[in-house]
């Protein structure tokens, strides 16, 4: 039996920082299919393995739990496999970078999915998402990713912090290329951080399963297709 059981659809999405952990830390998972997830979601919750609106899930079949909420599920696998600095400020801290990451992709999606980008729309948020580079640059100085991992500046394995930054802006700006020169304007060395987890033999292995199995896709149906559309991107 694998490890772990992750209950999340098929793309690279909030799912993708749970895989990202576990293929880091060398634990074997299954994913749950389509009609399986659908089923757990549409089940009363105390029907549920874990009360939930919506994936991601996880089950640590070692441990007979069942977690859900992206930054619920990273806290654990982080204490876990010792992903986390023992110091409590910058433990916190990793803790604010999954908040923040969680934050990115809910604007990135127009409020999960509630409204779909336009150009008008798209082009009043550039700021907004300059900004949030820009947090995210000056929070890993402050960590430093640092002092935190230490992987920033080369010299230590990465943690939890390092690995949720990288999936976040590295996905994203793989999936959608024009995205890159503004995180190497706006966040370079978030860019570089990015560059060097993506080329760790498990997040290579990681990167290209996934893309065998989604393609391009990013997190799917009408957002994705709008934020295809103002970035003049193939649908």
């Amino acid at each position: 039996m694998a490890d772990y059981t992750l209950y999340y659809w098929p793309f690279p999405f909030r799912g993708q920082f749970v895989r990202a952990v576990l293929s880091h830390a060398g634990a074997s998972w299954e994913e749950a299919g389509d009609n399986e997830i659908a089923a757990l979601m549409a089940a009363e919750p105390t029907a549920q393995l874990v009360p939930h609106m919506g994936p991601p899930v996880l089950t640590d079949h070692g441990r007979n739990i069942h977690l859900s909420q992206m930054p619920a599920i990273l806290a654990y696998l982080g204490e876990k496999h010792r992903l986390l600095p023992d110091d409590p400020v910058l433990n916190a801290m990793s803790h604010k970078i999954v908040a923040d990451a969680n934050d990115v992709l809910y604007e990135m999606t127009r409020y999960n999915g509630a409204q779909v980008w336009t150009d008008g729309t798209w082009k009043e948020f550039q700021p907004r998402l300059a900004r949030w580079m820009g947090i995210f640059e000056e929070t890993g100085r402050r960590h430093g990713l640092a002092a935190g991992s230490g992987f920033m500046l080369g010299t230590q394995a990465p943690g939890l912090a390092d690995i949720v930054t990288a999936i976040l802006w590295g996905t994203m700006t793989a999936r959608f290329a024009p995205l890159r020169a503004m995180l190497d304007r706006h966040a370079p060395a978030i860019a570089g951080l990015s560059d060097r987890i993506a080329a760790l033999p498990a997040q290579v292995e990681l990167r290209n399963r996934s893309d065998a199995m989604y393609g391009d896709d990013w997190c799917g149906g009408q957002i994705e297709a709008s934020l295809r559309a103002v970035l003049k991107l193939p649908a």
